[in-house]
């Protein structure tokens, strides 16, 4: 039995709520909504054609972003990041965006409005963190593997810079073939956090080399 289905065969990790086909203005996504058993979110897939039983398939596990998402920050790239995986698997599909409630890392909005405000004194996105007492990440990807599952997905081409992401996802039992790098444009509000990320978290960001397949979102 692979990891997943033993993590998954637990106490409901992720249930099926419903399916709905959704026009967006990047096309038309079916999207089949979940709910978590472990904490009560409400995670969502967003499909691009059929993966059942698909191989290689593009896959990006995003995490919420609302400041970014909603309100249009530019202190980070998440919003960008979902972009880019929305268009990726309209262009290069079929291929799935799970979409998991795990606001700033998982520290929740509140305190991610805490951290950014430490933030404005010159503390990076780790530190800010690490003075409010909280995790550097927190998040779980149980939810993505059991979801994946769910969609009758082989193996994946993940699309992300975070190896811890990666790591993680591989122990839950996910088969990853790719990684596929996620590059966003710096611009002069986002660089700090962009080069913390880089620095402190290991995150995977520099430009690819030239001539790669790899698309760089701007």
């Amino acid at each position: 039995m692979a990891p997943s289905d033993s993590v998954c065969a637990k106490e409901p990790r992720v249930s099926f709520v419903a399916e709905t086909l959704l026009p967006t203005t990047k096309g038309a996504y079916r999207v089949r909504a979940y709910r978590d058993g472990v904490d009560d979110s409400e995670p969502v897939a967003i499909l691009f054609g059929d993966v059942e039983g698909a191989t290689d398939v593009p896959v990006r596990v995003h995490d919420e972003c609302f400041t970014s998402e909603v309100l249009g920050s530019l202190k980070c790239d998440c919003r960008e990041q979902l972009d880019f995986a929305m268009d990726y698997i309209r262009r290069r599909g079929p291929g799935v965006v799970v979409y998991l409630r795990q606001e700033g890392r998982g520290i929740g909005l509140a305190n991610k409005i805490a951290a950014y405000s430490l933030q404005e004194s010159g503390h990076d996105t780790v530190d800010a963190n690490r003075l409010l007492g909280l995790p550097d990440d927190s998040r779980r990807y149980d939810a993505a593997a059991c979801i994946l599952r769910d969609l009758g997905v082989r193996s994946i081409r993940l699309m992300t810079n975070n190896p811890r992401k990666v790591e993680l996802l591989g122990k839950l039992g996910v088969v990853i073939t790719e990684r596929i790098p996620v590059l966003i444009k710096a611009n002069p509000h986002s660089a700090g956090y962009l080069e913390a990320k880089r620095a402190r978290m290991g995150h995977e960001i520099e430009a690819p080399p030239r001539g790669a397949h790899e698309v760089v979102a701007s």
